[in-house]
């Protein structure tokens, strides 16, 4: 078993493990209703793992998905104040769209400026945080200000789910088919793999970093129109600090920082691993503070793992090297 197979493995392990312990003491959480509330509460957080996963992949991140969210998600509101009946399809449009020129922000700087990825995105992050202050001069825009079919439709109920969770399903399977059956998928792992080798087949290392910062922008867009009709407000805070726990979801799910290693299937692992922390402790009466210290564990924990696996290759790549000699 490979050790990015034995992670899926063991991730899904210790959410079942999460989910009986807490059982025991609270036996209505794993009620089926509720596990779904539970998987549309983190389906924000599946949707922006799957483009921060692409970004991860290629040897950059993306800090400002948070605040793509935020604007793009401010923007649907003030469209939806100013044009009420405006239909769902046509703001779900300009969210795509416009997350998507977010991210190419981020990807051009990247690509043709050769600016270090984590500044390109620190900077970009307050400047799209800026941008809502300067469109709202702070204000917010709340739930009675918000036509009934745009805060209505990422709740509408089919099947017993959320079309929130239902959209997080299509997500992941269209990104799960992008990754392991396109060339684009295939070349975002060559990039994080080995760049030189990659360049060497005729891959365009930076117009592959720039299409994985446009998916992670899309991808932002859309969760930013979801999250702002959902909770039903809009201000220049919103998912503050969020970006962190998209960061930790791929950590989590075996996604390698340095790049090159990691599986959709184990970004959604991390999601909902995390997903089901941040719902299941408060209800065991586990503080805040000890949320936190968890959380922070299981990244550590993660890193550790990470490493302990590229070594463990290096070292099979050498013991092969050797015996060819």
């Amino acid at each position: 078993m490979s050790p990015l197979k034995s992670r899926e493995a063991i991730l899904f392990g210790a959410i079942l493990c999460l989910l009986i312990v807490v059982a025991t003491r609270f036996p209505a959480f794993v009620a089926p209703g509720n596990l779904v509330a539970v998987v549309t509460d983190t389906s924000p957080l599946m949707i922006l793992a799957m483009g921060q996963m692409a970004v991860i992949l290629t040897r950059c991140i993306d800090l400002s998905v948070a605040a793509n969210l935020a604007l793009t998600g401010m923007v649907c509101a003030m469209i939806n104040v100013a044009a009420p009946d405006l239909p769902v399809a046509v703001i779900l449009v300009v969210a795509l769209s416009m997350g998507a020129i977010l991210g190419a922000i981020n990807g051009i700087l990247v690509w043709k400026l050769s600016i270090p990825p984590i500044v390109v995105t620190l900077g970009t992050m307050t400047i799209f945080r800026g941008i809502i202050f300067l469109l709202t001069e702070g204000k917010w825009i709340n739930a009675h200000e918000m036509s009934p079919h745009f805060t209505g439709f990422p709740r509408a109920d089919i099947l017993g789910m959320p079309v929130l969770g239902w959209i997080a399903v299509l997500v992941f399977g269209v990104i799960l088919v992008l990754m392991t059956r396109t060339t684009l998928g295939r070349s975002i792992y060559a990039v994080g793999g080995n760049p030189h080798a990659a360049v060497y087949t005729g891959i365009d290392v930076g117009k592959t970093q720039f299409a994985a910062f446009v998916i992670s922008g899309t991808l932002a867009g859309l969760t930013g129109y979801l999250w702002v009709a959902r909770y039903s407000v809009a201000y220049v805070d919103i998912a503050g600090g969020f970006e962190l726990d998209v960061v930790a979801a791929c950590v989590i799910g075996g996604v390698s920082i340095a790049g090159g290693a990691g599986t959709v299937v184990g970004t959604l692992l991390g999601a909902l691993f995390l997903g089901v922390v941040k719902n299941a402790l408060p209800v065991v009466d586990i503080s805040p503070f000890w949320q936190l210290a968890i959380s922070g564990a299981a990244i550590i924990i993660a890193v550790a793992f990470n490493a302990q696996s590229g070594r463990s290759k290096g070292r099979v790549i050498l013991k092969s090297a050797e015996h060819a000699q």
